[in-house]
């Protein structure tokens, strides 16, 4: 069983910066595969981005360049640096961990455990 808890979201002007954070319970941390999805209001949840537990990572192409996951196993904490923010990013943003196979990487329900949310909004 694994807990997770997302902190680090807020307003941020276009052009601006945010640090999320993942914090996780569990001693089988390092062996999950993480990722953070997206829901903004009326549409799906997306996949943004995914770090295996090889450290191999991926991005869905409209983040790519913008922003960076990584992970901390001595600290069982995922994180996701977020750059050159535009208004098309605001959307609540999930932790999830699971471990899925490599084609299902950006399925959500490839994922067992998900955080309850934290809301990104970026103004224009």
């Amino acid at each position: 069983q694994v807990q997770l808890v997302e902190s680090g979201g807020g307003l941020v002007q276009a052009g601006g910066s945010l640090r999320l954070s993942c914090a996780a319970s569990g001693s089988t941390f390092s062996s999950y595969g993480l990722a953070w999805f997206r829901q903004a209001p009326g549409k799906e949840r997306e996949f943004v981005a995914t770090i295996r537990w090889t450290g191999n990572t991926y991005y869905t192409d409209s983040v790519k360049g913008r922003f960076t996951i990584s992970r901390d196993n001595a600290k069982n904490t995922v994180y996701r640096q977020m750059n050159s923010l535009k208004p098309v990013d605001t959307a609540v943003y999930y932790c999830a961990a699971g471990r899925p196979i490599q084609s299902a990487l950006t399925d959500t329900t490839a994922y067992y455990y998900w955080g309850q949310g934290t809301q990104v909004t970026v103004s224009s």
